[in-house]
C-alpha cells in the first residue's frame, strides 16, 4: 500500500520500502482505561479528531498495539481511518493477550500469533498489516517461535514487514537466524538514553530502522507535567507508578525540561519538541512515535516533525545530563 504525500522529509525504515515521516502517532493512549497499562479515561470521539488531525498535517505512519485498550486502540483506529479515507501506513503488535476478567498473559506460541494477527487485521479493518511487531520479548523461551510464525505471515502476505519492540542485541541475534529484522522500536529519550550503548550501534550495523517510543518520556518532558499534576491523575494511569515521575528522579527530571522550555523558547518550539528532536538526532533513529489525546496537542508537536537541534543545543543539554547523573 502506498501511503499519501506528505510535504515532510522522509527516512527509509531499515530493509523495508517504507518511507516514514520524521514523527509517527502513537495510539497507546487512546486504547482508554480499565486495564493495566491506562492511561485513565479517553473520549472516543476526542481520539478520532485527533488521528485525523494527524494524519491532516502530513504524519504518515500510525504505531498501535492489540493489547492497547485490549484491542480497544486499534478499532478507533480504523473508525479513524474511515473517517479520514486517507492511508497511512499501519503498525501494530502482538505477544500480549488478555483473558476475559481483563487480566493480561504473554504469549509467542504458533497458535496465539496466529490468532492475533487474524484479530488485528478484523479491528483495523485492512487486508494487510504494513509491519507487525513482537511487542515484547516475553516469555523469552518462545521468541524463536513467534518470530518464525511472524515470518510465515509475511510469507502470507498477511503483514508486509517484520520487526521487534524491546528486544535487546542478543535476542536480536537470535531471531535474525531465522528472517531479517526491518525494525526495532525501543524506548528512547533524555531520560530513558540506555539504548545509546549498545542497541542502537547494533541497529545502525544491521540496517535495522528504528522507531522509538516515548520520546517524551510519557508527557514528563512536555513542558505540563508538574508534582501537583502527577498527584492528581487517575488512579488507572500507569505513570504513577513510574520511577521518573516520583522523586528522587523527578525533581531532576523537572530541572531538565527548564533547560528544553529554554532552548525551545529560542525557536518558539514547546520543550516536548526539543525532547523529541533530541533523540532524532541519533543516526540509527528512523523516526519517534509520539502520543496525542487531543487535537490541540498535535498542533503543538507538529514542529518536531521539521525542527532539529543545532550541535551547540546538542550539547547544552549533553552537559546538563553528565551534570546531573
Amino acid at each position: 500500500m502506498n501511503t499519501f504525500a506528505t510535504s515532510f522529509e522522509t527516512k527509509q525504515l531499515g530493509n523495508s520500502d517504507l518511507h516514514l515521516t520524521p514523527i509517527g502517532y502513537g495510539a497507546w493512549a487512546i486504547g482508554g482505561g480499565n486495564w493495566e497499562f491506562a492511561w485513565g479515561s479517553q473520549d472516543d470521539d476526542e481520539s478520532v479528531k485527533t488521528i485525523e488531525r494527524a494524519l491532516e498535517e502530513g504524519i504518515n505512519w500510525i504505531d498501535t498495539a492489540a493489547i492497547y485498550g485490549l484491542g480497544h486502540s486499534e478499532e478507533v483506529v480504523a473508525r479513524a481511518l474511515k473517517n479520514s479515507g486517507k492511508k497511512p501506513y499501519i503498525f501494530t503488535k502482538c505477544s500480549m493477550r488478555w483473558h476475559s476478567d481483563r487480566t493480561i498473559y504473554r504469549s509467542l506460541k504458533a497458535s496465539s500469533v496466529q490468532e492475533e494477527i487474524e484479530n488485528s487485521l478484523k479491528r483495523l479493518h485492512v487486508d494487510t498489516i504494513d509491519l507487525y511487531q513482537i511487542h515484547w520479548p516475553n516469555p523469552e523461551g518462545e521468541i524463536e517461535e513467534g518470530w518464525e510464525a511472524l515470518a510465515k505471515l509475511k510469507e502470507a502476505g498477511k503483514v508486509r514487514y517484520i520487526g521487534v519492540s524491546n528486544f535487546n542485541v542478543e535476542q536480536m541475534k537470535r531471531v535474525q537466524k531465522i528472517a531479517p529484522i526491518t525494525s526495532l522500536q525501543p524506548p528512547y529519550s533524555l531520560v530513558n538514553p540506555a539504548v545509546e550503548n549498545e542497541i542502537l550501534p547494533f541497529c545502525k550495523e544491521n540496517n535495522i530502522g528504528v522507531i522509538n517510543y516515548s520520546p517524551m518520556a510519557s508527557g514528563l518532558l512536555t513542558g505540563k507535567m508538574s508534582a501537583e499534576r502527577i498527584a492528581q491523575m487517575p488512579e488507572d494511569d500507569w505513570r504513577k507508578r513510574s520511577p521518573n515521575f516520583k522523586e528522587p528522579k523527578l525533581s531532576r527530571n523537572l530541572k531538565l525540561v527548564e533547560l528544553l522550555k529554554e532552548i525551545g523558547k529560542e525557536h518558539d518550539v514547546q520543550p516536548g519538541v526539543v525532547a523529541i528532536a533530541w533523540t532524532l538526532h541519533h543516526p540509527a533513529v528512523t523516526a519517534a512515535i509520539v502520543g496525542a489525546r487531543r487535537p490541540d496537542q498535535v498542533d503543538g508537536i507538529m514542529p518536531a516533525a521539521t525542527f532539529r537541534l543545532s550541535e551547540e543545543e546538542f550539547n547544552r543539554i549533553g552537559q546538563f545530563l553528565q551534570a546531573n547523573q
